[in-house]
């Protein structure tokens, strides 16, 4: 079992920052394969950013590109997302997810073995 506690959301203004973490517990984690999802009110849960688990490949969708990172510290067995120039359509409540056996769809959230129980990001305007 992986248990995944997010924390570093909060209020910002428009083109601020933030950087959100999430700590696993329960096993090791230099294969796991990372992701964060978001979700804001009325909508689906949405991929965000992935990170293979070398910690070479990160994939991220496209409103996000250029101004989100994913890395990880395996030490502290704790994966980020720094989140630069934050726009309103940011806000939402992110969740990390753990996958123990890729399969290939880093963008579903099927693929995800593990989740924590997100952390809200409300960017104002």
């Amino acid at each position: 079992q992986v248990q995944l506690v997010e924390s570093g959301g909060g209020l910002v203004q428009a083109g601020g920052s933030l950087r959100l973490s999430c700590e696993a517990s329960g096993r090791t984690f230099s294969n796991i394969f990372w992701g964060w999802f978001r979700q804001a009110p009325g909508k689906e849960r949405e991929f965000v950013a992935a990170l293979g688990w070398s910690g070479e490949r990160t994939y991220y969708v496209d409103s996000v590109k250029g101004r989100f990172t994913i890395s990880k510290d395996n030490a502290k067995n704790t994966v980020y997302l720094e989140m630069n120039s934050l726009k309103p359509e940011d806000t939402a409540v992110y969740f990390c997810a753990a996958d123990k056996n890729y399969r290939g769809t880093y963008y579903s959230a099927d693929e995800y073995d593990y989740w924590g129980q997100g952390t809200q990001v409300t960017v104002s305007s």
